[in-house]
């Protein structure tokens, strides 16, 4: 398929590379988000199938950490990403897609941030 391998995957990307603070993998510093995962469960697709049995994977992960640049903040807000200033590469079936602008307000808006904060342990 034309795949090589490349040992130093940072400097042929251009990227810098950087520790991370809770797994061992390092975090690119040009990446705008960063997420720092563990593996949480690893579910096999189509085990019922002799075909498909082992082929397919999806994993699930345990977010640990995010990193934002400031300057995709809510202004005032240290938690909070400011969707207009965020512009994620997007890919779908080997194509590569941006973000156009917000077709139409949610419901889910009208709902107080806060409410979503997980409830801290008593």
């Amino acid at each position: 398929m034309g795949y090589v391998y490349e040992p130093d995957k940072f400097g042929r990307a251009g990227m810098t590379r950087v520790a991370s603070d809770t797994v061992a993998a390092a975090r690119a510093l040009e990446c705008p988000i960063q997420l720092e995962a563990v593996v949480a469960a690893v579910h096999g697709i189509g085990e019922d199938s002799d075909q498909l049995r082992g082929f397919i994977s999806l994993i699930e992960v345990q977010i640990q950490r995010v990193h934002v640049h400031p300057d995709l903040l809510v202004d005032g807000h240290a938690n909070r990403i400011d969707l207009d200033r965020w512009s994620p590469l997007i890919m779908s079936f080997q194509k590569f897609y941006g973000l156009s602008g917000q077709v139409r307000p949610s419901r889910l808006a009208e709902i107080p941030e806060q409410a979503y904060a997980p409830l801290s342990k008593v």
